[in-house]
């Protein structure tokens, strides 16, 4: 009966596998591909066009494009991870009916749907100048991103004694001393989790792009990447060659952070 749960449980996982693999198997048959090959999707070409990527970088500003995702990202996601994970520390050692009250109604703003405020918070930013700027779009993710992190960090930190708190406060360290030199240095695994989770929709982010970033110069790659439609031509090809470059930096990110994100997510950053 084990042999047959365990066989059950192998075909699920390889039929989630696949339905992932398959949409990236067949970006990379169009990636490397002429636009005038009518072949079939299925099929890999016998052939390696790099002119796509050479388009899609050129046509699209890419080089631009990805030092803006660069910037973008790299600023949110270290403001979320100071922001979230100060913010978690008194929520977490300090049960009182205020930080309830306070864990709650973060818990409350990951259900709000973030286009039902867009257009207020649009209005918002135009009222104090954040509209194309690194900063404001920066503000906006960090705002949106701050519930999740703050949330993981307070079950994760839930995870750590007590007692090396007490011991750092009885050797004359101040709150802010003992989170900083005692608690942060062990967030690793759960930092690695928010980079990836946090960082990944930063980095892929369009709905808030499209509407804080509408200089040239200020567009990130998902937003670059939509000028290869129009009403008179589609470059889906370039879009792909565009799609596959922009997800490099993805995959590196999550191939040497994979062990402490799931070291992370299994050490308490889904328990309360």
């Amino acid at each position: 009966m084990r042999q047959w749960k365990k066989r059950i449980y192998s075909f699920i996982l390889i039929l989630i596998s696949l339905v992932h693999l398959v949409p990236f198997y067949i970006l990379l048959t169009m990636a490397f591909k002429e636009k005038a090959d009518l072949s079939s999707k299925w099929l890999f070409p016998g052939y390696l066009y790099l002119d796509n990527f050479k388009n899609a970088w050129q046509s699209a500003n890419l080089g631009r494009a990805f030092i803006n995702n660069i910037i973008i990202t790299v600023l949110a996601t270290l403001c979320i991870i100071l922001l979230s994970s100060m913010a978690a520390y008194p929520l977490s050692r300090r049960k009182t009916k205020l930080n309830t009250f306070i864990y709650t109604a973060i818990i409350s703003c990951m259900i709000v749907p973030a286009l039902t405020i867009l257009v207020p918070l649009y209005k918002i930013m135009a009222d104090v100048g954040g509209i194309s700027t690194y900063w404001g779009i920066i503000a906006v993710h960090v705002t949106f991103m701050l519930p999740l992190s703050t949330f993981l960090y307070t079950g994760f930190i839930g995870t750590i004694p007590r007692e090396l708190d007490e011991a750092a406060l009885i050797d004359g360290k101040s709150r802010l001393g003992v989170f900083y030199t005692i608690i942060f240095p062990l967030l690793k695994p759960i930092t690695a989790t928010v980079i990836i989770l946090c960082g990944v929709n930063v980095w892929n982010d369009y709905q808030y792009s499209v509407f804080f970033l509408q200089s040239t110069d200020m567009k990130p790659i998902t937003v670059s990447l939509n000028s290869f439609f129009s009403m008179y031509q589609s470059q889906v090809n370039w879009l792909a060659a565009g799609c596959l470059m922009a997800s490099v930096p993805l995959i590196i990110a999550f191939l040497l952070l994979q062990k402490q994100f799931v070291k992370g997510l299994s050490s308490g950053a889904v328990k309360l």
